[in-house]
This record gives C-alpha cells, sequence and structure tokens, in this order.
C-alpha cells in the first residue's frame, strides 16, 4: 500500500479554508482572532459549567465567561498571526491573511491583541472571578511562548504540548462558576489534550506540502504518512478510553457515556481507515469528524447532567 500525500488539488470538501482575502479593515481584525477556532473553544466552556453547576447556571455567568473567553482567544490568535507572518505567506492557506496582504499593520494587530488580552481579564476578573481570569491569561500565555515562540518551529510535538492552551476552556468554565479547579475539570482538560494531536493531524496531513515549504516541523512532515496515522490511531484509542473515566469522575450517566463510546468507536475506526485510504480526501474527512465528535460528546455531557 502507497502512503503518499496526493499533490493539492482544490475540492469543495475543503471550502471551509476560505481564500478569500477580508476586504474592509473590521473584516482584517475579525479575521486576525480566528473566529471559527474560538467557536470550538466556546462549545467546552458551556457544557463544562453546566457540569460545574449541575444545573444550568446563570446566563449572566455564561455571557460574560464566553465574552472573557472570546476575547482571550482572539487576543491569542492575533498574536499567533503576527508571530507567523513570516511563514503565512509562504502557505496557500494562509496567504489571505490580513497581516500577509498588508490589511493590517503589524503594530496595529499587536496594540490589537493586547487590548482584548486587557479586556478579557478585567471581564472576568469583574463578572466572574480572579482564577478564571488568571487561567484565561495563562492560556494566551502558554499559547503565545510555548507553543507559537517555541515549539511551532523547533519540535514534532508541537501540537501535542502546545493543545494544552486549547483545552483550558475546561478549566475556565469551571473556575467561573466554582472559583476552583476540580478533578472533572482536570480531566475534561486532558480529554481536549488528547482530542487535539489527532484532529490538528489530519489537518496538518492535507497541507503537508506547505508546512515543508514553510519548514515547520508538523508530525505528516517529518515522519512517514503510515506513521503517523498509527500515532494518530493510538491516540483516539486513548482519548476514547479517557471519555469513559470521566463517567466515575464527574458522576455522569449512560446517556454521556452511550454517546463517548459511540463516537469514540466512529473516530477510531475513521482513523485506522485513513491508514487505508490514505489520501488528503479521507483526512479531511477525520479532520471534520473529529469536530463533529467534540461537539456531540460536550453536549451529550450537557443533556446527562440537564435530564
Amino acid at each position: 500500500m502507497t502512503l503518499n500525500v496526493r499533490p493539492v488539488v482544490p475540492s469543495r470538501l475543503f471550502s471551509h479554508e476560505s481564500k478569500r482575502s477580508p476586504k474592509t479593515v473590521v473584516g482584517g481584525y475579525i479575521a486576525l482572532t480566528k473566529p471559527r477556532i474560538i467557536e470550538l473553544l466556546l462549545v467546552t466552556t458551556v457544557p463544562t459549567m453546566v457540569l460545574a453547576a449541575g444545573k444550568w447556571p446563570a446566563w449572566s455567568l455564561i455571557a460574560i465567561t464566553l465574552l472573557g473567553g472570546t476575547l482571550a482567544a482572539g487576543g491569542a490568535n492575533t498574536i499567533n498571526m503576527y508571530i507567523d507572518r513570516d511563514i503565512d505567506k509562504l502557505m496557500k492557506r494562509t496567504q489571505s491573511r490580513p497581516l500577509v496582504t498588508g490589511l493590517i499593520a503589524p503594530k496595529n494587530a499587536l496594540v490589537f491583541a493586547m487590548i482584548l488580552e486587557v479586556l478579557a481579564f478585567a471581564i472576568l476578573w469583574a463578572g466572574a472571578n480572579l482564577l478564571s481570569a488568571c487561567l484565561a491569561l495563562s492560556a494566551t500565555a502558554f499559547y503565545v511562548f510555548i507553543y507559537s515562540l517555541w515549539l511551532k518551529r523547533t519540535s514534532k510535538q508541537n501540537i501535542v504540548i502546545g493543545g494544552a492552551a486549547g483545552a483550558m476552556p475546561t478549566l475556565i468554565g469551571w473556575a467561573a462558576v466554582t472559583n476552583s479547579v476540580g478533578w472533572p475539570a482536570v480531566w475534561l482538560f486532558i480529554i481536549m489534550f488528547l482530542w487535539t494531536p489527532p484532529h490538528f493531524w489530519a489537518l496538518a496531513i492535507r497541507h503537508a506540502d506547505e508546512y515543508r515549504a514553510a519548514n515547520v516541523p508538523m508530525l505528516p512532515v517529518v515522519v512517514s504518512l503510515e506513521r503517523t496515522v498509527r500515532t494518530m490511531f493510538w491516540y483516539t484509542v486513548i482519548l476514547a478510553v479517557a471519555t469513559l473515566v470521566l463517567m466515575p469522575v464527574a458522576n455522569l450517566g449512560w446517556i454521556y457515556g452511550g454517546t463517548a463510546i459511540v463516537v469514540g468507536l466512529g473516530f477510531s475506526v475513521g482513523t485506522a481507515m485513513l491508514g487505508r485510504k490514505p489520501t488528503e480526501a479521507w483526512s479531511m474527512k477525520v479532520f471534520s469528524f473529529s469536530i463533529t465528535y467534540v461537539t456531540v460528546l460536550f453536549g451529550a455531557l450537557m443533556v446527562d447532567v440537564l435530564v
């Protein structure tokens, strides 16, 4: 079996990767925050807050936490674009970013990011508590200094370790409700930490040639596709087990448990099939399913608590 990725070709499968550049300055600033990534982060926050409260939390607290989390993530993503503007111009999927096209000046982007981070910290501190504000700030610091400035360009473990930043909304959501960090929140953090590598590597397989051109050592660039898929598979297996361990840790029932089994099996089988169908099209199916996976899993968690 040949384990080579096909040449990059346009496809409707990849329509989620917009090649259109923002046309207005306002649109440029919005694009800097990477809104689609923020949407995924917020999907994990509300269910975690429901689990922490044991019921639906106050709408005002949810609004404050989501607003603060959105601003913090948006600031972190903007700083990431500021740091990566040199390699973004080398990759097709990032060549339309506003710092590459010149729509936004780098200095203005950095000031914008700092404003977002200050607002995020203030909103979370005033509307929730200091712990949630500090956790949001630490997530930004980790994403910027550990992932963006250090690991992304130096280690094939970049997204493995750097994924901790993307798992932080679970701790932030829990802290916003309880002003503490409990074991269920820690376990949700572990689940998101384990989910990130196979999720991102599926996308990296699609863009391996671009990462190679930019000299970014994503796993599919530095090892064979066969080894990448094998590593992804074992991550999905361990992830599936971790989601079931959450049941006794968080006292969850079979609405959550049954869903975790079904989607965990689907994720593992889909990744295994990537080894049998080593194409960009199948890697993007795995990538898309990984987003569905985390959405359904956390949705089931929330339903389990509320019913």
